[in-house]
């Protein structure tokens, strides 16, 4: 499945044929389903296999980012971010539980979808593990502390269209609660739904419908019961790295065979 105008973003960033993409999407709040009007950017993420000269030389691409705004604005509704990964680059991260990565694996392909990609979905399981929750956990407690101002308030700054309106940033209290209920169902289900099935309530949160007290008395609550969630886990304490690198070997393979960059 090909969409022509979000490749063009990837075509428009320089990062090469878009031919190596085997999974391309839109992610951010509009993967939660909680995007709200016109506010947010074009969040799109994808996983690249390069040709078999890059990969196994001595300067690989491992991964890409490009944005249409600079470092020093804020991004735009009218703005682009690009982030792609080398399959080999994106599986090590999903390995360690990073949860960016681990949405790759649930998220449906917006632009781009290949046969090396799916066979990398049918071996999800092996992605997940305990261990997960960590990760979740303190990305979410990260947004926590911003909204708290425990901690600074991002690389570029603070969102004044929230906090001038509603007195804290509520998109950040979204993706707050919206974290602790994905590491819930990831350590309970061995899935994360996207969009998510709370989109109405994140909807309500990032709209600015609650107190900041509410907020911090839920997120307290939520994280109680992800840790819960985390220690009553049937997932594995830890992936078998062997396993996910015999994966990742078995998509390079596929890809490159179909595209006749090896022989058969």
């Amino acid at each position: 499945m090909l969409d022509t105008p979000l490749l063009a973003h990837v075509e428009r960033s320089g990062f090469g044929p878009v031919s190596s993409l085997i999974h391309l999407f839109i992610g951010g709040s509009e993967l939660h389903g909680a995007k709200v009007g016109a506010t947010d950017d074009l969040d799109l993420y994808g996983v690249y296999i390069a040709p078999p000269e890059d990969v196994l030389g001595l300067s690989p691409l491992k991964h890409f980012v490009w944005s249409t705004a600079s470092d020093d604005r804020r991004n735009g509704p009218d703005d682009v971010d690009l982030t792609l990964y080398s399959l080999e680059k994106w599986a090590a991260m999903a390995s360690r539980g990073n949860a960016t990565a681990l949405h790759f694996l649930f998220a449906d392909a917006t632009a781009v979808s290949s046969p090396a990609w799916a066979l990398v979905q049918r071996e999800a399981q092996y992605f997940l593990s305990k261990r997960s929750a960590e990760q979740f956990l303190g990305f979410a407690d990260n947004q926590l502390r911003r909204i708290t101002g425990e901690k600074g308030k991002g690389a570029k700054g603070t969102r004044p269209e929230y906090e001038c309106a509603f007195g804290y940033d509520t998109k950040a209290a979204m993706h707050c609660l919206r974290l602790y209920f994905e590491c819930i169902e990831l350590m309970r289900e061995g899935r994360i739904s996207l969009p998510r099935p709370e989109k109405e309530f994140l909807i309500e949160v990032r709209s600015g419908a609650w107190t900041l007290e509410r907020f911090l008395r839920e997120a307290q609550a939520l994280r109680l019961e992800a840790e819960s969630a985390a220690a009553s886990s049937l997932l594995p304490d830890e992936v078998s790295r062997t396993v996910i690198s015999a994966v990742v070997a078995k998509a390079h393979l596929s890809f490159w065979k179909q595209n006749g960059m090896i022989s058969q």
